[in-house]
């Protein structure tokens, strides 16, 4: 067994990305979730993942990363992993979401085809690990336990009776060393008194849903305990197309593959686990006082973001989330306010695990706040509605520097486009022209258009449109970039 002096194993990170939580709802949706924005600081949860798992450790080195996502998502990720300077090893699309089985058996038997002995890492994009020195430290104590044959997962050392997590009993009390301990079993969220009685005993730990194991003993754990999950995503794998640098899974085999975590698959049934103990501080930000907590609240346990202020308040969270915006509370306590420009969360702290209900009755109305963001994220920039009227909507749109919208037509608007930032080069019809700021052109309807950003900095141009339907499918794609259809 490799000690301490062995010669650097190269640890390949595999982020789990496809989710689309609601409980940090407004700023958190489905079409725009947690793990893509900057929720504390100006780096977001999945960027911070990125960076966390990567460089080197006294026995371990991380090699590229490789990512779990979705379409939807896909260029999310390759923007902010190219903002971080970190290249990936790959990128697999799933064609949809089955659970953290599936996709981590795809990450496996994907690493196992290039590398026989490969070691993977997972890791959720949305938890906050302050001490990344410690992190790396309890992978370190971990990888003599996975290159001898065991599937490791990460217990967190509970420093309260919580409701909100999974646990994982450990076959023996942890004894500070933080040393690997042979798992016992998992436990599902408690209620207050279950959990009660577990922190009393000291041989439970929060399960964080990090696991480290050898690719081929991932894969035989499968064989033995879930090979019919094995046979639809190795067919899902062996199948799979490129597709812009990405790696798009199969998805006929695919959707035949059970819809199941991993804990279930596999971890409840396998006899070779072991649970390394986690001392240092931890958060899946599962909820706005989650955010809260690690916002750095002030000596009254005020945490302000944005536009905020707070005026005679306590034990309170005030975001603003839209340039512009003020949100003030005054004589407020235990409160969460989050204001966006379209839409307004206020919910008692305590309350705050709840939020889901808030978007849930949301989409009982039909209101599309439920699940899109304001800023509608494209691969190549974003764009946010300023206004929409019956025959009319008005844009600002982004476009990164490099990129292009498609070249397109519309059967029922007119548009006329403004450069307010940088510099476009536009096509209308047969007419090609360089346009800077203040500048602008008309498009009729049924004109082929497209606009592009030849420059090094982001161009921002608003957009006007007029006719009698002004929707997102009113396009007539004749060359994309992007090979969207």
């Amino acid at each position: 067994m490799p000690g301490t002096n062995a010669p650097s194993v190269e640890i390949t990170p595999v982020i789990l990305a496809g989710g689309s939580g609601t409980r940090l709802w407004p700023l958190s949706r489905k079409s725009y979730p947690k793990q893509f924005v900057p929720l504390l600081g100006d780096t977001t949860l999945f960027q911070s993942v990125a960076r966390r798992l990567s460089g080197a450790a006294e026995n371990f080195s991380f090699g590229q990363p490789l990512i779990l996502t979705n379409s939807l998502f896909r260029f999310i990720v390759a923007e902010q992993l190219a903002k971080e300077n970190i290249d990936p090893a790959a990128i697999l699309i799933e064609p949809d979401g089955r659970n953290t089985a599936p996709a981590i058996l795809a990450a496996a038997l994907h690493l196992a085809a290039r590398n026989p002995d490969a070691v993977m890492l997972v890791a959720p994009s949305d938890h906050v690990v302050p001490d990344v020195a410690a992190f790396h430290q309890a992978v370190g104590k971990g990888l003599d336990a996975a290159l001898a044959g065991d599937l490791v997962t990460f217990g967190i050392s509970p420093t309260r009776p919580e409701t909100g997590y999974g646990y994982l009993q450990a076959q023996s009390r942890p004894d500070g060393s933080g040393a690997p301990i042979k798992l016992a079993s998992f436990v599902e969220k408690p209620d207050l008194a279950r959990a009660e009685e577990m922190l009393a005993t000291g041989d439970y730990l929060w399960n964080a849903g990090i696991f480290l194991f050898a690719a081929k003993d991932l894969i035989a754990a499968f064989e033995q305990h879930a090979p019919s999950i094995l046979s639809a995503v190795r067919a899902a794998v062996e199948q799979a197309e490129s597709d812009l640098g990405f790696l798009r899974l199969a998805a006929e085999p695919w959707g035949k593959a059970e819809s199941v975590a991993i804990d279930y698959a596999i971890m409840e049934r396998a006899d070779n686990l072991s649970v390394v103990p986690f001392d240092a501080e931890w958060s899946d930000l599962g909820g706005w006082d989650a955010v809260w907590s690690h916002s750095q609240p002030d000596g009254n346990g005020v945490a302000l973001s944005g536009g905020a202020t707070a005026l005679d308040c306590r034990d309170t969270l005030l975001r603003s989330e839209s340039e512009g915006l003020e949100i003030v509370g005054l004589g407020l306590s235990n409160i969460v306010a989050v204001a966006m420009n379209d839409a307004v969360l206020i919910a008692d702290k305590a309350r705050t695990q709840d939020v889901k209900l808030a978007v849930e009755a949301l989409q009982r109305k039909g209101a599309r706040q439920a699940e899109a963001f304001p800023k509608d994220h494209r691969p190549w920039g974003w764009y946010e509605s300023l206004v929409v009227g019956a025959r009319f909507q008005v844009k600002r749109i982004t476009v990164l520097p490099g990129a292009s919208l498609s070249l397109q037509s519309h059967f029922h608007r007119s548009e006329h486009w403004v450069v307010v930032e940088g510099t476009a080069k536009v096509t209308v019809g047969e007419d090609v022209q360089l346009l800077s700021e203040n500048q602008s052109v008309y498009v009729p309807v049924g004109a082929v258009h497209r606009i592009e950003n030849p420059g090094r900095i982001p161009m921002v141009f608003i957009e006007v449109q007029t006719g009698s339907y002004v929707g997102e499918d009113d396009i007539v794609r004749y060359e994309d970039r992007y090979a969207r259809e």
